[in-house]
C-alpha cells in the first residue's frame, strides 16, 4: 500500500491535471469512431502517447491472422485496411515492479438520430457535473483517466518501477478483435487493468455474447394477389417469437448462477437491425435480421449455436412456407465466451486498498450484462484481469454522459493501484519501440 504522505501527493497530482484531462477526454469524444471510422480517434491516441514519451507500436489488423485464435470472430463485408491497434509502452530503465497493461476501446456505437440529442454526440458538453457525448462514458474517459493516472506519477517527480503497456483498441464494441490482435502479438504483464465503466465497482463476471444474421427469401408477388406469395418479413416474425422463448428458456438458469442469479436479466435477446423487400406494393422477396444473445457462464459457445440454429429449424418446419425455404442462419460479429475473473489475488489487493482510501468504502462488485476485453487477457492470456470504472449514464443510448467527480475520483484510486503495483522510482522512464522482449 502507498504511504500516505505519498499517497496525498499523489491524489493532488491527478487534480493538478484534471483540467487537462478533461480536455484530451473531450478531443477523442470529437472522434466519431464508430465502426470502420477509428482511425482518427487511433491518431489522437498515438500522438498523446508519444508526446508524453511511450514507444508507439500500431498496425492495420489482419482477421486471417486472428482467425485460429481463441475468441475470434467472424467478420464480413468490413474494410480492415485502416482498422488499427495502437499500443504505447513505457519501459522502466531497470524494471524492478510489477508489470501492467491497460486496455481501452476508441470505438463507439452509432449515435441514432441527432435530433433525439440534446446536444450533438461528437461536440462534447459539460452539463451539471456530467460530460456529455457518444463514448464519454463508454469508454473514452476510462482509456484517458488511465493515462492521466499515470501522468500524475510524473507530477509527482517519479515513474512507474515496472514496464506499463497501454492497449488502446477497436472493435470492443462488435468483435473485441482489436484486443485479440494485442495478445496474438504476444503482449503480456503481470496483470491488466480495463477502466471500464463499471459504476466505481469491480466486475465479477460477464456475459457471453453471439451475434447472428437471419437471412429468409420469400415468394414476390403483386400484393393485389398478396395470398398467393410469401412475406419475407412477416416470416421473420415467427423466427422472433421463436428465439425471445429460447432466451426465456436461458434465462431460467439464472437461478443456477451465483453472479446472476440476482440483478438484471442476463439473457436478453436484441433484433438490433432489419432490412427487407424492395417495394411497398411488392410482397417482399427478402429479409436479413442482425440479432445478438447473451449466455451464462458454463455455456459454451458451440452448444449454444447449435441450439440457435435447432430452434430457427424448428419454427420453419412449422410454417408452411418457411418449412420449404429455410431460413439461413449466418454467425457474423461477436463469438465472445462468457468470462468470470479469478477472484482475490494481489491485484486485486492493491485496487481495493486504492479505492478505499480515495472513496472511504469497500470497493463492491459487479456482474455485467455485456461483455468487455478482458476475456482475452484472462482466457487466452491467463493474466489476472481487472474491470473497473467510472459511472457512466445512458451509453449506446441517447445523452450519453459521464460524471466528472466519479471520473475524478476514480482517476486517483487508479494512479494509487498504479503505484503500488508497479513500484515507484524517482526520475522518468526510458522509452524505446517494443521488440519481442517487451511483448
Amino acid at each position: 500500500m502507498v504511504e500516505a504522505r505519498l499517497a496525498e501527493r499523489l491524489l493532488r497530482a491527478v487534480d493538478d491535471g484534471f483540467e487537462e484531462q478533461l480536455r484530451v477526454t473531450a478531443d477523442l469524444v470529437r472522434c466519431p469512431s464508430v465502426r470502420g471510422a477509428e482511425a482518427s480517434a487511433q491518431d489522437l491516441m498515438a500522438r498523446e502517447l508519444a508526446a508524453r514519451g511511450y514507444a508507439v507500436e500500431r498496425w492495420a489488423l489482419d482477421p486471417e491472422e486472428l482467425r485460429p485464435a481463441r475468441g475470434f470472430s467472424p467478420v464480413d463485408g468490413v474494410d480492415y485496411s485502416n482498422a488499427l491497434s495502437v499500443v504505447g509502452t513505457l519501459r522502466a530503465a531497470a524494471p524492478g515492479g510489477r508489470s501492467l497493461i491497460v486496455n481501452g476501446h476508441v470505438d463507439v456505437v452509432p449515435a441514432g438520430p441527432l435530433a433525439m440529442w440534446t446536444s450533438p454526440p461528437f461536440a462534447p458538453e459539460i452539463r451539471g457535473g456530467w460530460l456529455y457525448g457518444r463514448g464519454a462514458g463508454d469508454m473514452k474517459s476510462g482509456l484517458v483517466a488511465a493515462l492521466f493516472a499515470i501522468e500524475a506519477l510524473r507530477r509527482a517527480g517519479l515513474a512507474p518501477a515496472a514496464d506499463l503497456q497501454i492497449h488502446s483498441v477497436i472493435e470492443e464494441e462488435c468483435t473485441g478483435n482489436g484486443a485479440l490482435s494485442c495478445v496474438v502479438r504476444g503482449y503480456r504483464a503481470d496483470a491488466v487493468l480495463i477502466p471500464e465503466p463499471v459504476g466505481q465497482a469491480l466486475l465479477s463476471a460477464q456475459v457471453g455474447v453471439m451475434w447472428f444474421q437471419l437471412r429468409l427469401a420469400g415468394r414476390p408477388v403483386h400484393v393485389a394477389v398478396a395470398d398467393t406469395g410469401s412475406n419475407a418479413i412477416l416470416a421473420a416474425w415467427r423466427l422472433i417469437a421463436a428465439l425471445q422463448e429460447l432466451a426465456e428458456r436461458w434465462n431460467a438458469r439464472r437461478l443456477d448462477d451465483p453472479h446472476f442469479r440476482t440483478g438484471p436479466r442476463p439473457i436478453n435477446f436484441n433484433v438490433g437491425r432489419i432490412a427487407g423487400g424492395d417495394w411497398a406494393s411488392s410482397v417482399p422477396a427478402w429479409c436479413r435480421l442482425d440479432c445478438r444473445i447473451s449466455l451464462l457462464p458454463g455455456q459454451e459457445l458451440a452448444a449454444a449455436r447449435a441450439e440457435i440454429e435447432a430452434c430457427v429449424g424448428e419454427a420453419a418446419r412449422r410454417d408452411p412456407f418457411l418449412q420449404n425455404a429455410p431460413p439461413e442462419v449466418v454467425w457474423n460479429g461477436f463469438q465472445a465466451e462468457p468470462f468470470v475473473p479469478p477472484p482475490g489475488g494481489a491485484a486485486e489487493a492493491s485496487l481495493e486498498a486504492a479505492h478505499a482510501r480515495v472513496f472511504g468504502q469497500e470497493l463492491g462488485r459487479r456482474a455485467l450484462t455485456g461483455t468487455t476485453d478482458g476475456r482475452f487477457y484472462g482466457l487466452n492470456g491467463a493474466m489476472p484481469v481487472l474491470v473497473y470504472g467510472a459511472l457512466c449514464e445512458n451509453a449506446h443510448g441517447f445523452d450519453e454522459r459521464v460524471e466528472l467527480e466519479s471520473l475524478r475520483k476514480v482517476t486517483q484510486a487508479l494512479a494509487l493501484f498504479i503505484a503500488d503495483w508497479c513500484g515507484l522510482k524517482k526520475g522518468s522512464t526510458s522509452a524505446r519501440r517494443p521488440g519481442s522482449d517487451s511483448r
